[in-house]
């Protein structure tokens, strides 16, 4: 069953959703702008630093559910100028090891919330060693279930 959360450090969404729905292979996380971040470190107006920021928030949010950048699979990213791809290029990259970039779309987008320049989701896939305890819940239920449907044979 998905979970849906809401970033503690962050305001809540001004949208119908969740920052953050987990479930037991994936994680996704939502559009973030550097005015969705909001406090003294938006940088409006700086495509480098405001990636950066936007890409620093997107690490920590997947480092408090037990990712790293290197378990991302696929972002979106949505600059409000083609242009200037070059620099939100060169910020995005300093996040990934450079044989290891995850699929990716960019698109111009001409008007993002709070006039920020850039807006980025990310999808990413949940470490391995998470897998088992899922499998091991899974076995679980499965045992009960079969555990009740013996008990109900001998009724």
């Amino acid at each position: 069953m998905p979970q849906f959360r809401n970033d503690p450090t962050l305001p809540a969404p001004l949208f119908p959703g969740s920052h953050m729905v987990i479930d037991d292979d994936y994680v996704f996380l939502s559009g973030l702008t550097a005015e969705d971040i909001q406090g003294g470190e938006t940088v409006i107006g700086d495509m480098s630093e405001e990636t950066r920021l936007v890409m620093r928030r997107v690490q920590r949010m997947l480092g408090s559910i037990g990712c790293e950048m290197a378990d991302v699979v696929r972002v979106d990213v949505h600059i409000t100028d083609l242009d200037l791809i070059r620099e939100m290029d060169a910020a995005y990259a300093e996040f990934f090891d450079a044989c290891r970039y995850p699929a990716r779309t960019c698109t111009q987008s001409p008007r993002l919330y709070g006039g920020a320049h850039v807006e980025i989701t990310v999808m990413a896939r949940r470490p391995a060693e998470r897998q088992p305890e899922a499998a091991a819940e899974e076995e679980a239920a499965e045992e009960e279930a079969a555990g009740d449907a013996e008990d109900e044979a001998r009724e």
